[in-house]
């Protein structure tokens, strides 16, 4: 259990740290806290995932006492938050996001705004990512801004095993009565990214990885449908890939 009113909170995102979503959340954070700290990439890197910058040096650069922008990935920007600019005055929690577009299914496994909160864990950090679903050109934050608080302030008053972070997604639309929270699966999806090819002045060729299309599954608690349904997708993730039954299954193969 984490007491928010007493807590050092670190923020980062992929989207950067002049990005709305982040601003909203150190916002909400401070209505917490006092102790809010903010780490994030100096630019964009959305679709970054859990990518680490290996072959080049890392800037940091001082807004001011508790403001730090990276030039790296989110995940870099964690890493040098907790062992170098934070490494004396340690955060009780991460809170990542918020996320300018929905991270359902198997966006975990691109999002930069889970990665931050996935490397947090791996560092024995609670950690939430939040991300706010949209489906058209503009999004609106009014749902996240409504109970994003409420949502946290619950969440803190469990725990979770190491190992595991929590992601939340909130609605681009309310359901009738309002956004209720409901702990969701991982959804799976039929995934048909759209390619757009395109040629440059020279005649060659270029691509856009565009929109996802997609097919809702049928499971009502996946975290997709939850959010079709306008409602809040709270979806514990663990950190450990290992398939258990296959596990067992090899090993008797192996023995």
């Amino acid at each position: 259990m984490i007491d928010l009113t007493n807590a050092r909170i670190l923020i980062s995102n992929d989207d950067g740290i002049d990005a709305p979503g982040i601003k909203l959340l150190e916002r909400l954070a401070r209505e917490f806290s006092d102790d809010v700290w903010v780490i994030a990439p100096s630019m964009e890197q959305s679709g970054a995932g859990h990518s680490l910058t290996l072959r080049r040096p890392l800037r940091i650069h001082k807004r001011d006492e508790r403001h730090f922008a990276v030039d790296g990935t989110p995940t870099d920007c964690i890493l040098l938050g907790l062992q170098q600019i934070m490494r004396d005055t340690p955060p009780d929690i991460v809170l990542s996001g918020i996320n300018r577009g929905g991270n359902l299914g198997e966006d975990v496994t691109y999002s930069g705004t889970v990665a931050a909160a996935m490397e947090a864990t791996l560092l024995n950090v609670p950690a939430i990512a939040f991300s706010q679903y949209f489906s058209g050109d503009m999004i609106d934050w009014t749902i996240a801004e409504k109970y994003l608080k409420d949502v946290a302030a619950t969440l803190v008053k469990n725990t979770w095993p190491k190992g595991v972070l929590i992601n939340v997604n909130f609605p681009e639309r309310e359901a009738p009565g309002g956004a209720k929270v409901r702990i969701s699966k991982q959804g799976q999806r039929k995934i048909g990214d759209h390619i757009a090819e395109r040629h440059d002045p020279r005649g060659e060729p270029y691509y856009w990885i565009g929109a996802i299309l997609s097919e809702l599954p049928e499971d009502p608690a996946s975290d997709l449908r939850v959010i079709e349904q306008g409602n809040i997708s709270v979806t514990p993730i663990s950190l450990d890939f290992t398939h258990y039954e296959t596990f067992d299954n090899l090993t008797k193969a192996f023995p």
